[in-house]
């Protein structure tokens, strides 16, 4: 059967859209973005989870604004285990690991007490092992992509160049503040 013009025509315009975007996104990732200094130190991280943004500080002075994904159900504070949910409040960097199943990760000391006593009241566990984290293993070429889907657990996710130089910046007992 013989395909009329027009959709051929149509046809040749979805390929070459499609082919188009891909150019685009595939620039998009590869395209380098700005380095913190080398041998900074932050002393101070702040999350606005509406705005999916992590602002790295140093001495008050904002040093970089990165674009995160956040746990499956971003909106309102993690309650419970399970819950898909990424903390509101006020923690520290309690741990780095270098060998993490998402590249690597910096630890953040979720659940305080408020947040066992709060997930105790509704009869269920708080949850744990809130990480900032890259990739999962093997994934990295995802990068930057990754910033238009909400897919943690309620983890705080980056692509793997920017926890490296996170990784390198932020020492155990950095503040953590993280807004709705």
């Amino acid at each position: 059967m013989k395909q009329s013009k027009p959709h051929r025509s149509w046809l040749k315009i979805g390929i070459a859209v499609l082919l188009l975007s891909m150019i685009v996104l595939t620039a998009y990732n590869l395209y380098p973005e700005s380095r913190l200094p080398q041998n900074t130190v932050v002393d101070k991280l702040v999350v606005y989870k509406s705005k999916r943004s992590l602002l790295a500080y140093a001495d008050g002075r904002l040093l970089k604004s990165y674009r995160i994904s956040l746990g499956g159900q971003p909106i309102g504070a993690k309650e419970i285990e399970g819950d898909l949910k990424t903390p509101e409040g006020l923690y520290v960097i309690n741990d780095k690991n270098p060998h993490s199943d998402y590249h690597k990760n910096l630890g953040v000391s979720y659940p305080n007490e408020k947040d066992i006593a709060h997930a105790k009241t509704l009869g269920k566990a708080a949850g744990g092992d809130i990480k900032i984290h890259g990739l999962l293993n093997g994934m990295g070429f995802i990068g930057k992509l990754q910033r238009y889907v909400d897919w943690t657990l309620g983890c705080m996710a980056l692509t793997d160049t920017e926890i490296d130089e996170l990784y390198q910046a932020v020492p155990i007992g950095t503040a953590i503040e993280i807004h709705p």
